[in-house]
């Protein structure tokens, strides 16, 4: 096996932490902006409960199992990561400012103003921490529907800003996880925010679109309007419980209810023949069972249902159950894959839904064409996209650097060898002759 490489600068690492599952993606951007994959690990999550760590060795075991199969995949030694969160504890904060402009043209001094103040109007509880603050648009004299307006001449500058924050203990220990397997957390990213860079389309976000990631512990929802961050929230309902719903109601173990639901899980009853049937393990040591399929999916269907309208309600308080309505609904994370969800959603929701899926990347890009990556992949795309075109540079430098350093060890080690053959056939040719 290859020696492992240190983190250039222009390697990206996303470390994806969720309730079910760990997943550490690395990539290596090119200066052109392209990603290419080339290292995955994942393991069970053992240590958090909806989002939140509950308990810190078992995280701290599962982030390290996660880290070393995506170092041995890529041959990086991995350093610094961008790190999802999520979890109930999220809240999500609009809120609008004006100033007068401080010259005859606007400058990066006058936004950030007008950003800070519409900061500083947010009453925020001492319990929460900042996490993003996004600007949704900027108004200049009473123009609205500007994104940069530096340069432009005005009176007045207006803006709206949408601040997203965390728990502070959250946060906290999520951070303590990572830092305790001797890594640096470059960026918190909301995990719905990172899903969305990964699945939606320009168009989506322009004409206004719902972003669900349905996660084991979590659903997450975001609404991207005009190609800005509207609002946020998380269901503190998942994948999960529909698992404790199958072995509450088929009376069957937690791991077989997971792969009944995996194998043959289904959210629309009309997808179902009635005659088909499936076998149940039991708790104990008694015989497994057959049961027809539609009794699975009348539970499935019903815990869906729940979520689903959870959310409608979610967006009709919020007011954004209209503004969504062209641009629809994008299903993702890993419980969204369940046949049937797309149909049952645009029954609910009464707009166009699709299963979105991460983009594709190159290298090790099948393995993440799986909804269950959306946030990883969205992780890394956020990274790169925070990284500057000098980083990258430096980053070819030091890898082409360190490929050269390494073709003259493997040069000098075979060089050695050939020499070390060579002394033992002379020493044979001494000694018979």
């Amino acid at each position: 096996m290859a020696r492992s490489k240190k983190q250039s600068s222009n390697i990206v690492v996303a470390l994806d932490i969720g309730t079910s599952k760990i997943v550490a993606l690395v990539a290596k951007v090119a200066s052109n902006g392209r990603m290419e994959l080339i290292g995955i690990g994942r393991h069970p999550s053992r240590g958090l409960r909806r989002g939140v760590v509950v308990d810190i060795d078992a995280t701290v075991d599962a982030i390290q199992h996660a880290v070393d199969a995506a170092e041995q995949m890529s041959g990086v030694t991995i350093e610094h990561v961008y790190a999802g969160i999520a979890g109930s504890h999220i809240k999500s904060y609009n809120q609008h400012s004006m100033v007068t402009v401080s010259g005859d043209e606007i400058t990066n001094y006058d936004v950030e103003r007008v950003v800070d103040d519409a900061v500083k109007r947010i009453s925020i509880p001492g319990d929460q921490k900042p996490l993003h603050i996004l600007t949704q648009e900027f108004i200049v004299d009473n123009q609205p529907g500007i994104r940069q307006p530096v340069g432009m001449a005005g009176v007045s500058l207006e803006t709206r800003v949408h601040m997203i924050t965390g728990a502070i203990s959250a946060v906290r220990n999520l951070t303590r996880c990572v830092e305790n397997c001797r890594l640096r957390v470059d960026d918190l990213v909301l995990e719905q925010l990172a899903s969305a860079e990964a699945v939606l389309l320009a168009d989506e976000k322009e004409l206004g679109v719902c972003l669900i990631d349905i996660g084991a512990g979590t659903t997450d929802i975001a609404v991207i309007i005009q190609g800005a961050m509207h609002h946020t929230a998380v269901i503190p309902v998942g994948g999960d419980q529909v698992t404790n719903d199958i072995a509450a109601v088929l009376r069957t173990p937690i791991h077989a209810a997971e792969e009944i639901k995996k194998n043959f899980g289904c959210a629309l009853p009309q997808l179902v023949s009635p005659d088909e049937e499936i076998e149940v393990a039991s708790v104990g040591d008694r015989p497994a069972r057959c049961i027809k399929r539609h009794t699975l999916v009348d539970v499935v269907e019903a815990r869906f249902a729940e979520i689903f309208q959870l959310i409608q309600q979610e967006l009709h308080l919020s007011g954004y159950d209209q503004t969504i309505r062209a641009g629809g609904i994008v299903l993702t994370g890993g419980s969204s894959q369940i046949e049937g969800a797309v149909e049952l959603a645009e029954e609910i929701f009464g707009v166009p839904v699709r299963l979105g899926l991460p983009e594709h990347y190159s290298g090790l890009a099948q393995q993440l064409n799986d909804a269950s990556y959306a946030t990883g992949a969205g992780l890394l795309k956020y990274a790169a996209e925070h990284l500057d075109a000098a980083k990258i540079r430096d980053g070819e430098a030091e890898a082409e650097a360190e490929e050269i350093v390494e073709k003259q060890q493997h040069h000098h080690q075979v060089k050695d060898e050939e020499e070390g053959v060579f002394d033992k056939m002379k020493s044979w040719f001494k000694h018979q002759f």
